[in-house]
């Protein structure tokens, strides 16, 4: 059972999963102190076993052990739930595998809670995690990002936040709004939102504090392309070699276009487009 537990405030404990972490047989989390303070304000005693990163894969064969005895297991992360960029989802996979069960308490997500609370569009969005902390895979996600129609939310850590603020305006350009929340639920709970111009400003001069949640408006579409475009895309497909049938599809992909309109327009042109001579078609 996947129990979503506080990202900050004990008053997000729901009852339920109170009575659920007082009846599993093992609660398996990230870290037995922090897990263990708040079973002890909630006024549980349980059997704690730690299933992190490292140790989440070994803890596999005594939670299917317990299952298969009849017993609950309960899942919790340091904070809200599990399975989301946290610990759980091997368990999850393996438990499933051997035909048990899985059922979720819910409650807190810092993901879902900084993108209502943001203003921006809330229809369509992605969850990244946390970015790569550095080289390729970084470049490669941030322009990613920077393409998505869709909105985005992010996770941050406060010594990582000012850099990626500065990568997003580098590749979103200035206009792109953002929001920016910190400790959520917490006495000191903060939201900001603004242009990414804005928020370079806006890091730089605070003090970063608390986990971060961004929340990034998607890429906005791409003006339309006129038939003057899709002609010399067309014609420059053509002339590195590409069939008829090979460049419009190959046009319609890159510049969004109707297939309908890039074929009309392939269609029209001569059979053979200009510099290619009759040796060069055989």
């Amino acid at each position: 059972m996947l129990v979503a537990t506080p990202i900050g405030n004990m008053g997000d404990l729901s009852p339920r999963a109170v009575d659920a972490l007082r009846t599993a047989a093992l609660v398996c989390c990230e870290d037995t102190r922090r897990t263990g303070k708040l079973l002890h304000l909630a006024g549980i005693s349980a059997r704690m076993a730690v299933a992190n990163e490292h140790t989440e894969a070994a803890r596999v064969d005594e939670v299917l052990e317990l299952l298969s005895g009849g017993h609950d297991v309960a899942v919790v992360s340091d904070a809200g739930t599990p399975g989301i960029s946290d610990p759980g989802e091997r368990l999850v996979r393996a438990v499933l595998a051997a035909g048990h069960a899985v059922t979720a308490v819910p409650g807190p997500a810092a993901v879902v809670m900084a993108l209502v609370m943001s203003g921006i569009d809330s229809t369509r969005f992605v969850f990244e995690g946390f970015l790569p902390r550095s080289g390729g895979e970084r470049t490669e996600r941030l322009a990613e990002v920077a393409a998505e129609r869709r909105t985005t939310v992010m996770y941050e850590a406060p010594h990582r936040i000012v850099r990626t603020v500065h990568d997003l305006h580098r590749t979103c350009g200035p206009d792109r709004r953002i929001a920016i929340a910190r400790e959520l639920t917490k006495l000191h709970e903060e939201l900001w939102h603004g242009t990414l111009d804005d928020a370079v400003a806006h890091v730089s001069e605070t003090e970063p504090r608390g986990e971060y949640v961004v929340v990034l408006a998607g890429a906005a579409p791409a003006a339309a392309a006129d038939d003057e475009a899709i002609r010399a895309a067309i014609l420059a497909e053509l002339g590195s070699g590409a069939t008829r049938k090979d460049a419009v599809a190959t046009v319609t992909a890159r510049l969004g276009a109707a297939k309908r309109r890039v074929y009309e327009i392939a269609t029209a042109l001569p059979r053979e487009p200009a510099g290619r001579t009759n040796d060069e078609t055989r």
